[in-house]
């Protein structure tokens, strides 16, 4: 059901954060004092709440970044929501949601989580709470799931991920667009997106040879599509990267 966790807690020097569409989907509980915090996606306002879940998202979401930032991260498997809570995990693309509105029980989970002073026992303490989740998976919906994920894949066409899936094009197009809100084809160009960002992080290949790992057609395809996603050509998110992937801090304290 999971495929990571992860844990923020220390004091930013940064005001703004601005995280590009990295094709998870996850629950954050927000243990941050202070305000609420103010985080924008496609020209729209959240306050973000406790306990939250975001899905795939296909813009970027700026976050003006408390003095003290403490979070508790859960990324799941997509097709994990669906079956957790009742929800397909699509359905939380480009948007946050206060998760407790959705199952009662994340709210005891939160003060829960709150209680412990690290990242081992929050993960004890997730894995009590999700333990009680049982979940049968077919083989077609693990092979789904590890595909969203994967580093690669990204140059097969519709009709070859299909073969490879099991399931008929049409089929999986609404398996994917139930877990992420884009179809097959989107997909694919998504994940062509997604290993770009990778290898402009971890590489010092040249643009040129990035979007030609990438499987983009040309280099104006790979800048169009790169922008469509981040808002940024791939030379912006080079220049200005941090050390964390798709994250760009500005505006020091």
């Amino acid at each position: 059901m999971i495929h990571s966790m992860w844990q923020i807690d220390h004091r930013s020097n940064f005001n703004k954060e601005y995280i590009l569409p990295k094709g998870v989907v996850e629950i954050i509980f927000n243990f941050s004092d202070g305000a609420p915090i103010v985080a924008q996606l496609q020209n729209t306002v959240h306050h973000l709440p406790h306990c939250f879940i975001n899905g795939f998202n296909t813009t970027p979401i700026e976050i003006q970044l408390p003095g003290q930032q403490v979070f508790f991260g859960v990324v799941f498997q997509p097709l994990a929501i669906k079956k957790i809570f009742g929800c397909h995990a699509g359905e939380f693309a480009d948007t946050t949601v206060d998760l407790t509105l959705i199952d009662a029980s994340l709210q005891s989970l939160w003060h829960q989580l709150a209680a412990q002073d690290n990242f081992d026992k929050r993960v004890v303490v997730f894995l009590n709470w999700i333990n009680d989740k049982c979940i049968d998976w077919l083989p077609q919906e693990q092979l789904i799931n590890k595909f969203l994920y994967a580093d690669n894949q990204h140059e097969l066409s519709v009709q070859q991920l299909a073969n490879a899936m099991c399931y008929s094009p049409r089929h999986l197009a609404r398996k994917i667009v139930e877990a992420t809100g884009m179809n097959t084809e989107e997909i694919l160009l998504y994940k062509k997106y997604l290993h770009a960002v990778h290898l402009i992080h971890h590489t010092n290949l040249s643009m040129t040879a990035i979007a030609y790992q990438s499987q983009f057609s040309d280099q104006s395809h790979f800048i169009r599509s790169f922008k469509t996603y981040s808002k940024i050509t791939p030379g912006e998110y080079k220049r200005n990267k941090s050390s964390v992937k798709g994250h760009l801090y500005k505006d020091v304290r």
